[in-house]
């Protein structure tokens, strides 16, 4: 598919956008451009534009505004020593966006149109990425149906968009080891619904009891499962794995109601490629507590695109809080770490062909 380009009427000066991207923090700086792609049930994809960044005009009875039909990726772009810049596996962004559309009875975006889409508005936003240590340019594809109607039923319209925004640290409190607090009144995901879909409504969900862990002093929420409240499964937006003392790291599976995290795949492959035996088995929040107090538990970390591997330090309930090791960074988790981020920036070798140049 061909893009066209529009030219900006008044691009963001230059040292208006160095001084921004100087302390972009995390998902309030937006580069220039956006692009769009329309869809027409019987039409397909077509009109596929590079345009400035701007407003989108609804009709009020757009579907996405009365039955919630939107999913959506994150993703980054990494600009290396050479100057060029690069994706980390796009293309497994593009397949899960796909495995979204599906749940929510919405039309696959090519893979390959997903991924030019991405590689138009890093090309044009080029300058964009910022200069502070870590920094990177974060990439939200989403897709929302237009078609103004009220009826229930999947809609025979949708929008392709992509914008971008300068991220620096996803964390405000720059702690070396976040604080999580556990829901128990609140679930993300039950069987059967939505949980392994990238939409809003899932996170939507999330915000009362995670303003309730913020409320707490923690700085994110775990969820645990929807039928028998004891399970762990996930933040509000990463993956949990656990570093045992015997050499091996528990993830909890994929059964449905979790997000399938690209970075979570990563790091089961890294971990592998360290010696480390990876279960992917149900972990509860007993077991959490308890190995953690006996020192079987060495380090919990969470991932993400946005906050990359963060490791946690402690875990705040109702029942009070337990310490996981000294409550700091932990030795494997600081090492996956820093070999997964090496990768995506060009200066760790890529034996598995996860980065793709730009």
């Amino acid at each position: 598919m061909d893009f066209k380009t529009l030219p900006h009427p008044s691009p963001t000066p230059a040292a208006q956008r160095d001084a921004a991207l100087a302390d972009p923090g995390f998902g309030t700086l937006f580069s220039d451009h956006m692009v769009t792609i329309d869809y027409v049930e019987g039409k397909g994809w077509h009109n596929a534009v590079v345009g400035p960044r701007q407003n989108i005009s609804l009709d009020p009875a757009a579907s996405v505004l009365h039955y919630a039909q939107e999913i959506f990726e994150g993703m980054k772009a990494y600009k290396h020593a050479d100057g060029s810049a690069a994706l980390f596996r796009p293309e497994e962004n593009a397949r899960r966006f796909n495995a979204s559309a599906d749940r929510m009875a919405m039309p696959h975006v090519p893979e390959d149109l997903f991924i030019e889409a991405v590689r138009q508005l890093v090309a044009i936003d080029k300058d964009w990425f910022p200069s502070v240590e870590g920094g990177s340019l974060y990439l939200r594809p989403f897709m929302f149906a237009s078609e103004a109607f009220l009826g229930v039923r999947p809609a025979k319209e949708y929008k392709f968009i992509v914008i971008a925004s300068p991220a620096g640290n996803y964390f405000k409190s720059g702690v070396p080891a976040v604080k999580i607090w556990v829901a128990q009144d609140y679930v993300r995901a039950a069987p059967g619904g939505t949980g392994a879909a990238k939409t809003g409504g899932n996170y939507a969900a999330s915000l009362v009891p995670q303003a309730e862990a913020i409320a707490q002093g923690c700085d994110q929420v775990v969820f645990l499962d929807a039928v028998e409240r004891k399970w762990i499964e996930e933040l509000g937006g990463m993956n949990l794995f656990f570093v045992m003392e015997d050499g091996s790291v528990i993830t909890p599976p994929l059964t449905g109601t979790i997000l399938p995290g690209i970075t979570r795949n990563s790091l089961i492959q890294l971990l592998r490629e360290e010696g480390l035996t990876v279960r992917e088995e149900p972990y509860s929040i007993d077991q959490w507590r308890d190995d953690a107090k006996s020192g079987k538990l060495l380090e919990t970390m969470a991932c993400g695109t946005a906050a990359v591997v963060t490791p946690v330090g402690t875990v705040a309930g109702r029942d009070g809080e337990f310490t996981i090791g000294s409550g700091g960074p932990g030795q494997i988790t600081s090492k996956i770490r820093e070999k997964l981020v090496g990768i995506q920036r060009g200066t760790v070798d890529d034996s598995h062909g996860w980065v793709m140049k730009l």
